[in-house]
Parts: structure tokens; sequence; C-alpha cells
């Protein structure tokens, strides 16, 4: 597999989350990783969380299991059970189908960087927080079903 020029792999800071949910994730930048290296059986993201921005709403995924390593700055992952300060070299897991909502916040003054590796079905999840769950087909609805006017990224 050749080296992939990180640089040359577009950044965007694009979310599919409906007004007001998407405030939080401003200053989340990503790469996908995966298609530029023709990946299909797992997802993989390089992303750049500017000081205040938040890796996503916390979130769980029914049918996949994600794998997160740290490589630059510090952030606080914040789960059911609490809060957990991870920094470079640092990693976590979630397994599929727990329900453990998770996500990252850069509580610091720098940016921190991160890879996160997804496998498996692409078969929903939802979010500990707020009224929205996530979709196989790419959609947000509320809990009791009602779309929201938003698809995923």
């Amino acid at each position: 597999m050749p080296k992939l020029e990180l640089e040359s792999i577009e950044q965007i800071d694009r979310t599919g989350y409906p007004p007001p949910f998407d405030r939080e994730v401003k200053g989340r930048w990503y790469r996908r990783l995966g298609p530029a290296a023709d990946l299909n059986d797992f997802g993989v993201s390089h992303v750049v969380l500017k000081p205040g921005a938040w890796s996503s709403q916390r979130h769980w995924h029914d049918g996949e299991d994600e794998f997160l390593v740290m490589l630059s700055g510090e952030a606080v992952l914040v789960e059911d059970s609490g809060r957990t300060v991870l920094r470079a070299g640092d990693c976590a897991a979630w397994c599929k189908g727990t329900g453990i909502g998770h996500h990252l916040r850069n509580e610091s003054d720098a940016d921190c960087v991160f890879v996160v590796v997804g496998g498996g079905e692409r078969t929903g999840g939802g979010y500990s927080d707020i009224d929205m769950l996530f979709t196989s087909d790419g959609r947000y609805t509320r809990k009791d079903g009602t779309p929201y006017d938003a698809d995923r990224v």
C-alpha cells in the first residue's frame, strides 16, 4: 500500500447534524482516509479538533465498532461513566451494540489530532443527550421516528 499524502486529501468541516445540534462540532476538521486508500470494509478518519470543538454529539453505534488513537494534543472523552483525558498515544475503543454514548471535547487551548477507525454494519445508532437517532440509510430522526430535515454526511 502506498503512503497516503495527508495534505492531498480534502479536509472538511461539514456536518449533517440539524440545527441546533451542529453548533458544538464547528471547529472539527476531518479527512476521510478510507476512500483515499480504496478501503471498503472499514472507515478511517483523521480528525483535528480546534479548541472548544466536539468530535460529535455523544453517540453510539448499533452495528459498528470504533477505535481511536490520539496523535497530538489532548481531549476529554465523555462517556456514560464520566470523563477521561486522552493525550497523544492514548487509545479508546467502543464495541458495537453496547449503547455506550461517547465523544471527545477539546477543552484545551490547542488543536488535538486523532485517527478513528470504524467497521461493521451501518445499521444505525443514537445520541445519548439529545432527541436524535441515525439510520442505516443516512437519515436523522427523533426518537419517536419523526424525521429531521437533514442527512448524515
